[in-house]
């Protein structure tokens, strides 16, 4: 970040989408430091951490769409420090909760850095695959470069930070999946009750 500005942070925020195991808790934090120092602006900061979480994003989309799931999980089994079990978890993410998981996956560890791969995989419409992980990048990154900017030197402390938000957002992803579950129910027993008194279901 130092020798290369805001490309820099781009450049290195970029490479979680494709090496999961650069964890962005800490360079988004980073960021902010440096930007409390004069390396860039915060507006900068945010701008150009965002910029390179969706250049990564489309770059995991493309392999996902070209390779397909087989090959991906070839690749994951070969490659130090990757594990399949990751590349699945954040599949089996996409199918639970489908286009809406491109968004909240974008703030939960590992899935964060995987999800678009199973969203080229699964050939999700590009334009909104671009604006949910343009949407769930922009918070997820505004949230740490501004808490790393604000603590500045204490910049690291903002990590414990992170495991609470991503636990706080997978639970309400469960309180809407609950919800929905609860909503299909009533639907479906309110229209077996009209089809057992005679009526016609709406």
């Amino acid at each position: 970040m130092d020798a290369l500005g805001g490309p820099g942070a781009s450049i290195i925020v970029g490479l979680e989408n494709v090496f999961p195991p650069i964890p962005s808790e800490v360079i988004l934090p980073l960021a902010g430091f440096s930007a409390a120092q004069g390396t860039f602006t915060l507006a900068g900061a945010i701008f150009w951490t965002t910029l390179g979480s969706v250049l990564g994003a489309i770059l995991a989309y493309a392999l996902g769409f070209w390779l397909g799931a087989d090959r991906v999980r070839a690749i994951f089994g070969r490659v130090p420090l990757m594990k399949v079990e990751d590349f699945d978890k954040a599949e089996g993410w996409f199918h639970r909760h489908g286009a809406a998981s491109v968004f909240f996956g974008r703030m939960v560890p590992v899935v964060r850095s995987l999800i678009s791969i199973p969203a080229g995989v699964a050939r999700m419409n590009f334009p909104l695959f671009l604006a949910l992980t343009l949407a769930g990048s922009l918070i997820w990154n505004s949230i740490f470069v501004v808490g790393g900017y604000l603590l500045g030197g204490q910049w690291h402390r903002i990590e414990a930070v992170a495991g609470w938000f991503s636990n706080a957002v997978v639970a309400a992803i469960g309180v809407l999946v609950v919800a929905f579950l609860v909503r299909r129910w009533l639907q479906e027993r309110a229209q077996a009750r009209l089809e057992s008194d005679g009526r016609p279901a709406e």
